[in-house]
């Protein structure tokens, strides 16, 4: 039997997904029948029933699947959205990024790949310096840029993405590679969902990192356009030429008042 604290968690989601989610706990009950009454008797992330907190984007609007490795290890960071770090509102300082932005090793990569991306940033020059003369001009008066991490969520939502983690769940004493093993009946389910939209094209899979890329594994990913890249904790993700390539057109440190024009 699926616990109630599950089932509940789905109520948040767009329409759209609930018969989804549900038929996706049932698939993961039925590979591991103990790991949900086992998660429910114990301490996780995120918390606030948030574990579905990333269907509230439509399944008819998603274009993008974007799958990170699992949520923030800090209750604060955990939304249920990959790399939107609760604890992060602002995302520039006059000493370059946030200190909060700073301390998120994933999330000030990405920033520092969006940049590069944008024409922003050099990519053989990404340093401090570099950067603080970006967040000047990004905090200057109508400069256009987004100013806090809900813009930049917001920004990739209305592009289409649907923001995931391999493993829906944190738990400290429970390996990532584990927990992400666990979900990936619901994973499937999620993707076969998306396959199957009648009259929509499928949606991109962006998988980042290595438990993420496990999922190419799954028969239904040979049924998505796929693109990879390393986890955006290595620094080696700011120059990924085919991150770069992806996301530079959707310009995605820009409003969109500020596209319009």
């Amino acid at each position: 039997m699926i616990p109630d604290l599950f089932t509940a968690a789905i109520k948040p989601s767009a329409l759209s997904w609930r018969t989804v989610l549900l038929h996706g706990l049932q698939a993961l009950h039925a590979a591991d029948p103990n790991y949900l009454q086992t998660l429910a008797s114990d301490d996780f992330l995120p918390t606030q029933g948030r574990v579905f907190a990333a269907f509230d984007q439509p399944l008819e609007e998603v274009r993008y699947v974007l799958v990170g490795e699992g949520p923030y290890p800090r209750e604060a960071s955990a939304t249920g959205v990959c790399f939107m770090d609760g604890a992060v509102n602002e995302l520039w300082s006059a000493q370059g990024l946030s200190k909060p932005v700073n301390r998120a090793t994933s999330l000030r990569n990405f920033m520092k790949m969006l940049m590069v991306a944008d024409g922003l940033l050099a990519p053989e020059n990404t340093g401090g310096e570099s950067v603080t003369v970006v967040s000047a001009q990004a905090m200057s008066a109508g400069s256009g840029f987004i100013q806090t991490l809900p813009d930049l969520q917001r920004n990739l939502t209305d592009r289409g993405f649907l923001l995931l983690n391999a493993a829906l769940v944190f738990r400290r004493q429970v390996p990532p590679v584990k927990e992400a093993k666990a979900w990936r009946p619901l994973l499937a389910t999620v993707l076969e969902a998306l396959a199957d939209r009648p009259g929509l094209s499928p949606p991109t899979l962006v998988l980042w990192g290595r438990i993420a890329q496990w999922l190419e594994d799954l028969h239904v990913v040979s049924r998505l356009p796929l693109s990879t890249a390393e986890h955006p904790y290595n620094l080696s993700f700011i120059q990924n030429q085919a991150m770069q390539g992806l996301f530079g057109p959707m310009h995605l440190l820009r409003s969109k008042d500020a596209l319009r024009t």
